[in-house]
C-alpha cells in the first residue's frame, strides 16, 4: 500500500520527529566545549540535526545527561533526512576512578591515618 503526502506535510512531520526526539534522548555528544543532542543511537554509531550541528570529526565526549559515558573517535558516515550519521572508529567507556599503573592487592588499606599521641 503507497501513501503519498504532500511535501510540507511530510516535512512537518518529520520536524516532529525531530522534537519528540530531542525530547525523549538525554544522550548529547560535546565537542570544544559544545554540546550537541543526539537524536538516535546504535551499536556502532549515532545521529545529530545537520542543520544545528558542525560537521564533526575526531574525538568526542557521550554523555547522558551529566554522566560521563565515554569518549569516541568518530567519522562520518553520512547524511540522511536532515541528519549527520556518524560511526565510531573507537569507543573508550569513561570510568569513574583514573587507571591504575601497578596491581593493587586484595586485601591493601583503602587510606593511611596517622596517629600523633
Amino acid at each position: 500500500m503507497d501513501h503519498f503526502l504532500p511535501k510540507e506535510v511530510q516535512e512537518g512531520l518529520d520536524q516532529a520527529r525531530k522534537v519528540a526526539l530531542r525530547r525523549s534522548h538525554r544522550l548529547m555528544v560535546e565537542v570544544a566545549g559544545r554540546a550537541y543532542p543526539v537524536l538516535r543511537a546504535w551499536d556502532g554509531g549515532f545521529a545529530i540535526e545537520a542543520r544545528t550541528a558542525p560537521h564533526l570529526r575526531g574525538l568526542v565526549d557521550l554523555f547522558d545527561g551529566g554522566r560521563h559515558l565515554s569518549q569516541c573517535l568518530i567519522v562520518t558516515s553520512s547524511e540522511e533526512n536532515g541528519e549527520w550519521c556518524f560511526d565510531y572508529k573507537r569507543m573508550t567507556e569513561a570510568s569513574g576512578s583514573q587507571p591504575l599503573d601497578f596491581a593493587r592487592a586484595s586485601d591493601a588499606p583503602a587510606g593511611l591515618l596517622e596517629y600523633d599521641g
